[in-house]
């Protein structure tokens, strides 16, 4: 071998050891690209942000079924709470075997409805309307009334029966002696007997924009919302579309 063709040699193997570094360098750049993306997505998502879809129909015409929107966490980690806040709260559980069993606060062992252990379970998400604060209280009573023919989203069979021309009696919601201002609420909220209630400190009362067919706080076992369970207030819907829900 001549020297010529060992300079060749030494030329090739140095050639083959910088594409080995080469590609080594951009697999670990790559790699912690990654990984920074994942932080910071992490990061986000349990610090700064929280996004909701919607699975029912209990806050139209607010926000509709299937809608997808967006919180801002940090709206109650330097705030509070404020009465008219559509906020994403911490309501309860999800089975994980049956994905449909789901109830309020801390999940038992075994699920209710399916029978199987429950283990680790899934947190069940709300969507509602702030209406109460602390120290707050809240009535409801009747007060006026709506054709039957006038009321589209009661649920399925409630007005079975009933003749169109039926006068329904409405109700009002009530604050601190107050009635409140519901603009967003698009139907007569239909009157179903007197209810109180009294929010304690620390705690909130949330309700529906769909008032005849909600399962809010009028109908939960305990119907007020600890503050470390409400988790970001929402600002806007950002699919289909984006609409702008802040007040």
């Amino acid at each position: 071998m001549n020297r010529n063709e060992d300079i060749n040699n030494q030329d090739i193997q140095k050639d083959g050891k910088e594409k080995k570094t080469s590609l080594r360098s951009e697999i670990i750049s790559w790699i912690q690209i990654i990984v920074a993306a994942l932080v910071i997505a992490f990061f986000l998502n349990n610090f700064i942000i929280a996004n909701s879809t919607i699975p029912t129909g209990s806050m139209k015409d607010t926000i509709m079924e299937g809608d997808r929107v967006m919180g801002l966490r940090l709206a109650y980690t330097f705030g509070e709470p404020e009465r008219g806040d559509i906020a994403i709260f911490d309501f309860g559980w999800i089975c994980p075997n049956c994905k449909t069993a789901m109830g309020e606060g801390e999940a038992p062992e075994t699920c209710p409805l399916c029978g199987e252990s429950i283990g680790r379970a899934d947190t069940l998400y709300y969507v509602k309307r702030v209406i109460g604060l602390p120290g707050d209280k809240i009535e409801i009573r009747a007060e006026g009334s709506v054709k039957a023919s006038e009321i589209t989203e009661a649920p399925p069979g409630s007005l079975a029966g009933v003749p169109e021309d039926a006068e329904l009696v409405t109700a009002a919601v009530y604050v601190n002696g107050e009635k409140l201002d519901e603009s967003y609420v698009k139907e007569p909220m239909l009157y179903t007997g007197d209810q109180d209630f009294e929010v304690p400190e620390g705690c909130y009362f949330m309700l529906g924009d769909n008032r005849n067919n909600s399962e809010d706080a009028r109908y939960w076992n305990d119907p007020y919302i600890p503050e470390d369970r409400m988790l970001a207030k929402v600002y806007f819907r950002y699919w289909p579309g984006i609409k702008w829900l802040d007040d």
